[in-house]
């Protein structure tokens, strides 16, 4: 029993090695997709746009919340992806072609992309997706609130 327990704090040792190394680098490497079935790409101009044009306009954040701490789009919504379901859109958007975007840190970003699928799945129609997402808006020098 005493030649176990140096096995299992070794297998740990590795297993966390292996996840520190290429999990960090699987996540470094991420690129969200160029388009995502059912939405439309929008950029920090096009998005001013719509909130010119459309004055019930959703706009959620997607990010988690001690990333919305640092800033985020005024009149946004925080609603990370891990959040977002068919239960917690609707109290947000009750009409489902509502004109909405989503948007989180940026296109090595996630979060966006996943909102945007269960969006989708739920039913709405009118869905945006700013790829770009705070990464972008900050670029531009863009008002950030906090």
């Amino acid at each position: 029993m005493s030649q176990l327990l140096p096995v299992k704090l070794l297998n740990f040792v590795l297993l966390s090695a292996i996840f520190f190394v290429y999990g960090t680098s699987i996540a470094e490497d991420y690129r969200s997709p160029d388009t995502i079935e059912g939405s439309i790409k929008i950029n920090a101009e096009a998005l001013i746009e719509l909130a010119g044009e459309h004055d019930d306009l959703v706009i959620i954040d997607s990010r988690i919340h001690a990333d919305r701490h640092q800033g985020y789009i005024a009149g946004s919504i925080s609603l990370p992806d891990t959040e977002t379901s068919c239960a917690t859109l609707f109290p947000l958007i009750d009409k489902k072609e509502t004109a909405t975007v989503f948007y989180c840190n940026g296109p090595r970003c996630r979060r966006s992309d996943r909102a945007v699928v269960i969006a989708r799945e739920c039913g709405y129609t009118n869905i945006y997706w700013f790829r770009g997402g705070i990464e972008e808006w900050k670029n531009k020098q863009y008002l950030i609130s906090k």
